[in-house]
């Protein structure tokens, strides 16, 4: 049985892969390093490098704060091919959160759903780097809980803990939360594991997090290709309600 969204008081978002477009950033700042050097790899493979960074880096306890996850990641790139590690450049990336955009769909669901429900935010990233993208998402959420925050990373559970707490302050249980992200791994495979409703944005061309070895044991209540058609399937059911 399909969910009905209109039984639900409150959303929780991950932010980065879901909301905010970041992998044609995060290529594109790998390429301008490989190509000063004359290092040749796919967009494919320079995700990955950066992933498998991410990946070492976000085991750290306690947990990096974001920028420092971004300016480790560049040096450990560096290091893999040789390159002489730049001052500048180094924080060229420890900086790039604010120049991540939304996906096209993203303002305009995101202005839909939040006439209608409560609002989370739940993001591996820092509380400084959130404010910019939640200025692109042009709204301002109800609760917002980061890796700076929990002091650790999705899919650990603190995250959820933490968000659930907030909203039960507001007088919504988690019965009546439902959980929306791209990546398998952190955001849909750890809902299951609590008992959390929860929607698979699958942003097709993306990758991080929903890889086939991400995706073992992960079962959404629902999937859409964006927030667009999120936001559409709301409003078929407010129009049955």
């Amino acid at each position: 049985m399909k969910l009905d969204l209109t039984q639900f008081d409150a959303l929780t978002f991950d932010v980065y892969g879901t909301l905010i477009d970041w992998e044609p950033t995060i290529i594109s700042m790998f390429h301008s390093t490989a190509d000063q050097y004359g290092v040749t790899l796919s967009d494919e493979q320079l995700l990955m490098e950066f992933d498998k960074a991410r990946a070492a880096l976000q085991k750290q306890r306690p947990a990096l704060l974001y920028p420092d996850v971004l300016r480790a990641a560049y040096g450990q790139f560096c290091r893999n091919y040789g390159i002489p590690e730049n001052a500048q450049e180094r924080e060229v990336y420890a900086n790039s959160v604010m120049l991540w955009p939304t996906f096209a769909d993203t303002r305009a669901a995101m202005a839909h759903l939040q006439q209608h429900f409560k609002i989370g935010l739940l993001s591996n990233i820092d509380n400084t780097s959130i404010q910019f993208s939640e200025r692109k998402l042009g709204i301002k959420a109800d609760v917002v809980v980061t890796a700076e925050n929990v002091n650790a990373y999705k899919p650990d559970h603190a995250h959820f803990h933490a968000a659930f707490e907030s909203f039960a302050a507001l007088g919504i249980p988690k019965e009546r939360i439902l959980h929306v992200g791209q990546s398998l791994r952190a955001d849909v495979i750890p809902a299951n594991q609590l008992g959390l409703s929860n929607v698979w944005i699958k942003r097709p061309g993306r990758s991080l997090g929903s890889r086939p070895e991400d995706a073992v044991g992960a079962k959404p209540d629902l999937s859409f290709d964006t927030m667009q058609e999120l936001a559409l399937y709301h409003q078929a059911h407010l129009a049955l309600a």
